[in-house]
């Protein structure tokens, strides 16, 4: 194997580090987008064997991959001038015929490399498309738009633990075909199906632009920017939404077309509810699962907003999480706690934050003698709820405890059991299994709230 990329990503990531993410992807779905050149590069079986491993996870995995490195090649081997590399300019009749030879042919190598992977995979027309017409005065031709995705097609494959393969092309109600930009149908893919994550696959190493204009959009004092000499260009590891959608519009010169794609559908697919999106470098052996399954990653992570609302609470916060949980204990939901008692708690509190407003809290307090840890006090504001935030705040408040090597977490409920239960995972235990001190604290209240426990491997 020739030195390079290749190499770079080796032994990026160990099976403890693994372990600890399975709980929070298993039975999720990611889209992976694999651009064509990476699909033809030595290390695509090693891509191919980091994705039969998220399926034995239990890891639903979407294939959407491009054909513009194949399609320039087929044109210059049949003396052919493509009218549109990437499928978001004009398509002509030429050029359309072009791209359903390319597309089939990286489709079928697709399928050979999952046979390979001991996977099975199905290549589907699962996109709907319709003309994307004239543009600006300009007739696009065979240019298409998706319309919508059959999200049960892909839903059925991979429910008998197919991987669905979704080539560029969309197809409409009359058979005609269209050509797509695979950036685009991956964000359509993910948000019809509710996807955890997007993934895109490239031949570069994520999003690079000079230290100078990273100063200027992300401010002086971003972390990425810390150590790198002035004339140099820098990795950009970790973009809030509000980060990238800075930098789309006003670092826009600085970055080439392909890497310009990715981040402005990173930013539609985040907008539009998926809350991770990667840019990675595909030629790195090993490195799907080092940026899936590690803090540090090897690319750009581009992350919903809300990933930094939550933050831990300070003393000046007692009095919001006291207004905060004031209806809750009202109605006998949550235990009665004074502004004193949160103030001097107030290290265990997380808050998650709208505008810089408290609009939903959670408590983590841990007992260390018997290696468990207890989710306590999650609470929302009624004007923000069933918009996902206590699902956000458990999972973040089981992150923190799986960070800190607690064995297992528990939580007490009067009324709300069910939500831990249904999203949480959590099964009913015992009062006895509890640690003494809150065994202690439980039959003093006389609440006889229901215990519940989770692992927290």
């Amino acid at each position: 194997m020739s030195e390079g990329p290749h190499q770079s990503g080796r032994r990026l990531i160990d099976l403890r580090e693994i372990l600890r993410y399975v709980p929070r992807f298993r039975d999720r779905v990611f889209v992976i987008a694999v651009d064509g050149a990476v699909v033809e590069d030595e290390n695509f079986r090693n891509v191919l064997l980091d994705l039969a491993l998220l399926r034995s996870l239990r890891v639903g995995v979407v294939l959407v991959h491009g054909a513009a490195h194949q399609l320039e090649r087929l044109g210059q081997q049949m003396g052919k001038v493509p009218s549109n590399l990437d499928g978001s300019g004009v398509t002509d009749e030429q050029t359309l015929q072009l791209a359903l030879l390319a597309s089939g042919r990286v489709s079928h190598e697709l399928l050979e490399g999952l046979s390979q992977a001991d996977l099975r995979g199905a290549v589907t027309n699962a996109v709907v498309a319709h003309p994307a017409g004239i543009l600006s005065g300009i007739d696009h031709l065979h240019t298409g738009r998706v319309e919508r995705i059959d999200s049960e097609m892909i839903r059925s494959l991979l429910s008998i633990d197919m991987v669905p393969v979704v080539p560029p092309i969309g197809y409409d109600g009359e058979g005609k075909s269209y050509r797509l930009n695979s950036d685009i149908v991956a964000v359509e893919l993910a948000r019809a199906l509710q996807a955890t994550k997007i993934v895109y696959l490239t031949t570069r190493q994520g999003i690079e632009i000079s230290r100078s204009k990273a100063a200027e959009v992300l401010g002086l004092g971003h972390s990425e920017l810390r150590g790198a000499a002035p004339d140099k260009h820098v990795l950009l590891r970790q973009l809030s939404q509000e980060e990238a959608s800075a930098l789309a519009k006003r670092g826009r010169t600085e970055l080439p077309p392909d890497v310009l794609s990715k981040l402005d559908q990173a930013l539609k697919a985040v907008e539009g509810g998926i809350p991770r999106v990667h840019i990675i470098d595909g030629r790195v052996e090993e490195g799907l699962l080092a940026e899936v399954f590690s803090n540090e990653g090897i690319g750009t992570l581009i992350h919903a907003n809300e990933y930094q609302a939550i933050r831990r609470a300070r003393k000046k916060d007692a009095p919001a999480i006291h207004r905060l949980i004031a209806k809750s204990v009202a109605n006998d939901e949550l235990l009665k706690r004074t502004r004193t008692e949160i103030e001097r708690q107030a290290e265990d509190f997380f808050v998650f934050e709208v505008d810089r407003e408290p609009v939903g809290c959670v408590a983590v307090h841990p007992f260390p003698e018997k290696s468990m840890v207890e989710l306590a006090c999650l609470c929302v504001d009624p004007r923000y709820e069933n918009q996902g935030i206590g699902k956000r705040l458990m999972q973040f408040a089981e992150n923190q405890a799986r960070s800190t090597g607690f064995a297992r977490i528990f939580c007490l409920s009067t009324q709300t059991f069910n939500f831990f239960q249904q999203k949480g995972g959590f099964s009913p235990g015992s009062p006895e299994d509890l640690p003494p001190a809150r065994r202690e604290k439980y039959e003093k209240s006389g609440r006889k709230s229901l215990v519940l426990f989770k692992s927290a491997k």
